[in-house]
């Protein structure tokens, strides 16, 4: 398929991949922490038929270098775009920390058809990494609306990680502790799925080592069934956190951070998904 790739600058960085007979459908890709612009997703949804948008949502020119009080009008721009671009259906694809924007941005934007999160989280968290101000502590809302912060559950820094400190760390644990040291600012933080338009996809592995992303995928979906709303849930319990589509290249390690699962349920929680993905968005499948 032949495709257009459109570089751009402002308001964010990002790429615009296109197919050249144009598209229906419309896409926003978002990574997790590592802040980049997921080129390789984008293209194989572009190949699809499918317009593709990838972002760099924090830590490019003019916004927060970490994620931190990171205004959810950063991805309405981005829904701006894909909805003048003439695409019938959007969806946004979110992985881990850009899992969380995307349900976050279906809460507020009406014009979110679909969902699609991988590893996602139930509610919001603090920030990870440094706000404007150059400070990460003390912790704040990784996300804003109208200037005015998210509600979240911060991390309790009591926690101590497990195994030895010279190699890669699974943080799930601090996760996990933080949610019952601050449970009374859990309920607050809940992402209130049930009042999104969009239908949802949910994709999460049993093994995530980053953060419990099957529970909390799993109340997403009590969440949206109690209120009577589309949810599909994916999952396979050996997968990490870090999913991958077909034709993507496997991830690499890290040298901070445990991922769970292996690359082998990786690469298949990610094919089990990608029809299901292709379905949600309207492209086949």
């Amino acid at each position: 398929m032949e495709l257009t790739e459109r570089e751009l600058t402002n308001p964010w960085e990002g790429v615009l991949i296109t197919p050249a007979a144009g598209a229906d459908v419309g896409v926003l890709v978002l990574t997790g922490s590592s802040g980049r612009i997921d080129r390789e997703r984008a293209r194989i949804l572009a190949e699809q038929g499918i317009a593709t948008l990838a972002i760099r949502w924090f830590g490019g020119p003019g916004q927060s270098p970490g994620i931190c009080e990171v205004p959810l009008e950063t991805f309405v721009a981005a829904v701006d775009l894909l909805h003048a671009s003439g695409v019938r259906r959007i969806g946004i694809l979110g992985v881990s920390k850009g899992a969380e924007a995307a349900l976050l941005t279906a809460v507020h934007d009406p014009r979110v058809d679909v969902v699609m999160a991988l590893s996602p989280t139930s509610r919001v968290w603090s920030n990870v990494g440094s706000g404007r101000d150059g400070e990460r502590l003390p912790y704040r809302s990784s996300w804003t609306w109208r200037e005015q912060p998210l509600p979240f559950v911060p991390m309790d820094d009591s926690w101590t990680a497990t195994q030895p400190t010279s190699g890669p760390v699974a943080i799930r644990e601090w996760y996990e502790l933080s949610e019952k040291t601050f449970s009374h600012l859990v309920p607050p933080a809940e992402i209130p799925v049930e009042k999104a338009r969009a239908d949802l996809l949910l994709v999460a592995g049993g093994d995530d080592a980053m953060w419990p992303s099957l529970p909390f995928a799993e109340q997403l979906a009590q969440r949206r069934r109690s209120a009577g709303a589309q949810v599909r849930l994916l999952t396979r319990q050996d997968a990490g956190h870090r999913p991958r589509l077909p034709g993507e290249t496997r991830a690499s390690a890290s040298p901070h951070f445990q991922y769970g699962g292996t690359p082998d349920a990786d690469t298949l929680l990610g094919a089990a998904a990608w029809p299901h993905i292709l379905d949600a968005l309207g492209s086949g499948g």
